[in-house]
């Protein structure tokens, strides 16, 4: 197949060839795995009402997919950035030693004194304890830990595979442990062959806070009788990666608001336990964190907002946007905000938008960054080409068709062979994915951005944020590097 060029297509004619594009893709597949994959591959088309793809169904078995499991949605997302709480690895070793520090979740504290987030504990299951049970080995370590570690809040136990194939009472040990060391001790179901990815570990982790951890909120709400103020907010789902949640924070306190929780990004146990206070839950993440704001949007009556930090446009929109739920002081303290950083980010269009106006950019990573990095690529005057989930359901690209023009082109749980071929084919001038791809795209002379945690750079949340995304697109794509090697299709 002759690669595409974008600019010499007419929209219907665009999404004639990526189809066709996608044929060939699956081409080579077995009968059986191409059925399957044809329904996850799809061209956007303008005026439908989503991206006409399936999603959150199981991966093809033998493709190389990026999806992870339940416990690294669980551990590694929801509960493990939760600083002042221990978050033991119930299981081998081996799952909590791939885990540890797997992101950057920056936070403040004491490491190993009063913060635990780059710390790793584990059970260290041995094939005694798969035989005999491991209840009294956690035991035994939560008490150790609580000695250990006397200025922890909590412990979390992360359960992986064999907990759940030999059936650890977890409930009970953390039951019974709590009442010993007077703390929380929440046990999360997560082992990691629940469900078809990482997305469910999200959703058990909710469910555990709704279970473990606001049962205790209420009642000390009821004790203290603890209202707040009118202009009380959490932010829900931000991981802090690189900082992000604290350049999300300032722009929300510049106008007035009052964040009393911020979880799991240098969340700690109290400010969970303070969210059912607010006025309103603003949620980052949609994905990995809608589920427990709907239950508190029907248990306490705490209306959500999701909103987009990345890129001018949208910070702007998504502030307006929250002011809008607040009175005229919060409104007017908005259009302040966002008057005070036009400077700031005219500076920054004016010295990037230049060096990456109409260059084009392919997207596939997890969470929300599929859909919420894209207006920060507009802003710069870069176009997207492609974008996909690693583990999004059908609501996430639903959200997406905001966002995206018509012909893009629609992966979700792509395969390595598959992404490498529309690569190929399509001939993007950056990728923004994630560590798995990271190294193969390089190879193939091809500027790239990890997009899963910043590529050790941000925060890009917030104005700031946005300098530093711009600063470091350029980097990509402007290094003199790429004059040194060529790119396949350039040989």
């Amino acid at each position: 197949m002759t690669p595409i060029d974008s600019t010499t297509l007419d929209s219907q004619e665009l999404v004639v060839d990526k189809k066709e594009l996608i044929k060939e893709a699956i081409e080579l597949y077995p009968d059986k795995a191409k059925k399957k994959r044809e329904k996850h591959l799809n061209v956007f088309e303008e005026g439908k009402s989503d991206c006409g793809v399936k999603s959150n169904i199981k991966s093809v078995p033998g493709s190389m997919t990026t999806r992870g499991c339940a416990y690294a949605g669980s551990k590694g997302v929801v509960w493990g950035p939760i600083k002042d709480m221990i978050h033991i690895s119930h299981g081998p070793v081996g799952c909590g030693y791939y885990s540890w520090s797997g992101r950057r979740n920056y936070y403040i504290g004491t490491t190993g004194i009063d913060t635990f987030g780059t710390m790793q504990f584990t059970s260290d299951f041995q094939e005694r304890d798969i035989v005999f049970g491991g209840d009294k080995k956690l035991a035994k370590l939560i008490t150790e830990l609580d000695e250990l570690f006397p200025l922890n809040r909590g412990v979390s136990i992360q359960s992986e595979c064999p907990i759940g194939l030999i059936g650890d009472d977890i409930e009970a040990v953390a039951r019974k442990a709590s009442k010993e060391i007077g703390k929380t001790v929440v046990p999360v179901r997560c082992e990691g062959f629940r469900g078809v990815s990482q997305s469910l570990g999200h959703h058990i982790a909710n469910d555990t806070v709704r279970d473990w951890v606001f049962p205790q909120a209420d009642k000390k709400k009821k004790e203290l009788g603890i209202e707040g103020t009118p202009y009380d907010v959490a932010i829900i789902g931000d991981y802090n990666i690189g900082g992000d949640a604290w350049s999300s924070r300032i722009l929300l306190e510049e106008m007035g608001l009052r964040v009393v929780a911020q979880w799991s990004g240098d969340g700690t146990l109290h400010e969970m336990m303070m969210s059912p206070t607010v006025k309103m839950n603003l949620v980052h993440c949609y994905r990995s964190m809608n589920y427990i704001t709907r239950h508190m949007e029907e248990a306490y009556g705490i209306p959500w907002l999701e909103y987009n930090f990345f890129g001018p446009t949208q910070i702007a929109a998504s502030l307006r946007e929250i002011a809008s739920k607040f009175d005229e002081k919060i409104q007017e303290n908005a259009e302040k905000v966002i008057a005070k950083y036009e400077p700031q980010t005219k500076a920054v269009l004016d010295k990037f938008s230049p060096r990456l106006k109409d260059k084009t950019v392919a997207l596939m990573v997890g969470g929300l960054r599929p859909r919420h990095v894209v207006p920060a690529f507009h802003d710069l005057g870069m176009r997207l080409i492609g974008t996909g989930y690693e583990f999004g359901h059908n609501d996430d690209y639903k959200r997406t068709t905001h966002y995206i023009e018509d012909g893009t082109l629609i992966y979700d749980d792509v395969s390595a062979y598959e992404f490498e071929h529309f690569v190929k084919e399509l001939k993007p001038d950056l990728i923004a994915s994630g560590i798995k791809e990271k190294y193969v795209f390089q190879k193939m002379a091809l500027p790239f951005r990890q997009m899963h945690s910043w590529d050790y750079s941000g925060p890009y949340h917030g104005y700031d944020g946005f300098a530093i995304f711009a600063r470091d697109m350029d980097l990509a794509l402007n290094s003199p590097t790429w004059g040194l090697i060529g790119a396949p299709w350039k040989k």
